[in-house]
């Protein structure tokens, strides 16, 4: 198929997920060792349990099965994004204003290119987050177009 795994599986999850509630976080399809993994991250505004985790997962094993798009022999995993969940779209980045997050760009920003603090707003162009530099705060600009990857962050 030309179409990639991920892509498929998302067309197949997205029912699912949406029939159930609950919201699509990520899939990632990868290698690790030997084996070939196919994970999906589910999550909704009240969190998700071992019961939605399998529910999706014997609902999409049905459907890949089905269709059987992978060619190779894989492992598929549903699961929550955890405490620390990637912020992948705008979306996930607008409903974490407010939130401790995790940000590291592809280029230097004021020399750093990991910041980790309180998102304190995303306008859809850039975000602005609140640092802490030993006991004083800062806040740092980051344009969202040089974003390589955020998440959630629990910091103590």
């Amino acid at each position: 198929m030309s179409k990639k795994v991920t892509d498929i599986t998302e067309e197949l999850v997205s029912p699912i997920v949406d029939e159930l509630g609950l919201e699509l976080v990520d899939i990632e399809f990868k290698k690790e060792g030997k084996n070939w993994f196919l994970r999906v991250f589910i999550d909704s505004e009240n969190g998700v349990d071992i019961e939605d985790c399998g529910t999706v997962s014997e609902r999409l094993s049905e459907k890949l099965d089905a269709l059987d798009p992978i060619q190779q022999a894989y492992f598929l995993e549903v699961s929550s994004p955890g405490a620390e969940r990637p912020l992948k779209k705008e979306k996930d980045i607008q409903k974490a204003v407010g939130k401790n997050v995790h940000v590291t760009t592809y280029e230097p920003i004021d020399g750093e290119k990991a910041f980790e603090g309180k998102l304190l707003d995303f306008d859809g162009s850039d975000l602005k987050i609140e640092i802490k530099i030993k006991t004083r705060k800062k806040e740092i600009v980051i344009p969202y177009t040089k974003v390589a990857s955020a998440r959630l962050a629990i910091i103590f």
